[in-house]
């Protein structure tokens, strides 16, 4: 049973794809695989989807998949000649059209977004590389001044970081690829550039309970209404690509520790991403920035940390999440690392669930128990003790190998596929048998078994019991 509580997600793609490479970044630490729909065909993901379970098999744990939609992306239209050249303090217009634009003229196809630009308003394009200032606005035809200059090509991205915009997060082609990734069986859907609570709704609509729902914070938008979207949520994951275009530089630090915090509250899952080893992409080891970087999600009490491009496409993706996990393993080790988790734990909502995984917690700790067995159908019973940061580590016992494929995101669980059991004896028998077989406890150990009774409904969280392996 390994030895760490923050779990790993990759993104998989040319490099991770073979089935040997994959089964490599899995026993290297791997607990969920990313598909990025940005990305890849509907056959690619099917494949990759196929491998995952056949791995999974193999390997006798669950791993979770999520399906990252793409979301609405803006971008500029094409150029004439393929790209035009922005120039620091000459003027630009912009309209919305699908025609061609040409130098002093972008166009974009998104009438919906140009008519909401006032003056005043910035344009990031191209990842932030280049800026304009709205200058004046003339019916459909603004005028915009160069902050930032530099030669724009053809479909490069466009971020309105003063303006909410008004579109959905699911967009049509999102929608079919969500249709399609609930059929393959994911775990999980991302979604992609979420502004308000109302876009997990719509999603949750179509979704139900036949998938998990991520919310990706990167649009300063989604901050106003943070607690919200996650308490709507499954699980949320701090997107530091587009938040770092959208805010400035100084700012996504921040952004991430409150997300972070609001997210223990609630007991959702955090995943912090985005450029964590990204060096690795081509170098066989990372900068130090980047191993600090790292380690703050840890310290800060992220679920998880995500590779993208370092897993995806990158030429060490085995090697970059066996250093990833050896970073997080050391900052494990830390004794300030649980002495910033106690500081920062969530205060209990006044129900017997959150009475009880408290004291899970305090009992382990007191009786230096070796783990926190939780029986749980759903997951909520395991998900409430993970909230309370037990050093021991969490067992997640469930009939449902979809719910133990969703608990791959929560911190210090390790979920099992095991039959309910019928009566508290067979509890204890299970919880035993089940702790023996993983290595995680022997005999004279204590562990600290959690249920809700009557076996068999879900929701209904009131047994803590203590066991004496013998």
């Amino acid at each position: 049973m390994r030895s760490r509580d923050c779990k790993i997600v990759a993104t998989l793609g040319p490099a991770s794809d073979p089935p040997e490479r994959m089964m490599m970044v899995l026993e290297a630490g791997v607990d969920c695989f990313r598909l990025n729909f940005s990305h890849g065909s509907k056959d690619a993901h099917a494949l990759r989807v196929a491998t995952i379970r056949a791995a999974e098999a193999k390997l006798g744990r669950p791993v979770a998949i999520i399906a990252d939609l793409q979301g609405p992306k803006l971008r500029v239209g094409d150029f004439v000649n393929g790209a035009i050249t922005l120039r620091y303090g000459e003027t630009v217009r912009i309209e919305a059209s699908d025609l061609l634009g040409e130098e002093g003229l972008i166009r974009m196809p998104h009438p919906e977004i140009v008519g909401t630009l006032e003056a005043g308003d910035v344009l990031k394009l191209d990842d932030g590389k280049m800026q304009l200032t709205l200058t004046e606005v003339d019916g459909p035809i603004k005028t915009a001044r160069v902050d930032f200059g530099g030669t724009l090509k053809n479909r490069k991205g466009v971020n309105v970081p003063s303006r909410r915009i008004p579109i959905s997060a699911l967009t049509e082609q999102d929608k079919d690829h969500l249709a399609f990734a609930l059929e393959q069986g994911v775990d999980f859907v991302a979604l992609s550039f979420v502004q308000s609570a109302a876009d997990i709704r719509e999603a949750r609509a179509l979704i139900a309970d036949r998938a998990g729902i991520i919310a990706k914070i990167e649009k300063p938008a989604a901050l106003d209404e943070l607690g919200e979207i996650i308490a709507l949520s499954d699980a949320v994951m701090v997107a530091r690509g587009d938040l770092g275009v959208e805010l400035p530089p100084e700012q996504v630090p921040i952004a991430q520790r409150r997300i972070i915090r609001v997210a223990r509250i609630l007991g959702r899952p955090v995943i912090v991403a985005t450029h964590m080893l990204e060096s690795m992409i081509d170098a066989p080891t990372p900068t130090r920035a980047e191993a600090s970087d790292v380690a703050t999600a840890v310290y800060q009490g992220a679920d998880a940390v995500m590779l993208s491009a370092e897993s995806a496409v990158g030429r060490h993706p085995a090697s970059a999440v066996a250093i990833m996990d050896r970073i997080i393993r050391a900052v494990e080790n830390d004794p300030d690392h649980w002495a910033n988790l106690e500081r920062d734990a969530a205060r209990p909502e006044h129900t017997t669930a959150d009475a009880i995984a408290q004291s899970a917690r305090t009992m382990a700790e007191v009786l230096d128990a070796s783990k926190v067995v939780a029986y749980t159908a759903t997951g909520s019973t395991a998900l409430r003790v993970s909230r309370e940061r037990p050093r021991c580590g969490i067992v997640g016992m469930t009939p449902r190998v979809e719910t133990a494929r969703r608990l791959c995101l929560a911190w210090g669980v390790r979920s099992v596929v095991t039959a309910d059991a019928v009566d508290i004896e067979d509890m204890v028998t299970r919880a035993e048998a089940c702790v023996r077989h993983l290595g995680a406890a022997d005999t004279g150990d204590r562990i600290v078994i959690t249920a809700g009774v009557p076996f068999g409904r879900p929701g209904k969280t009131n047994m803590i019991r203590v066991v004496r392996l013998e």
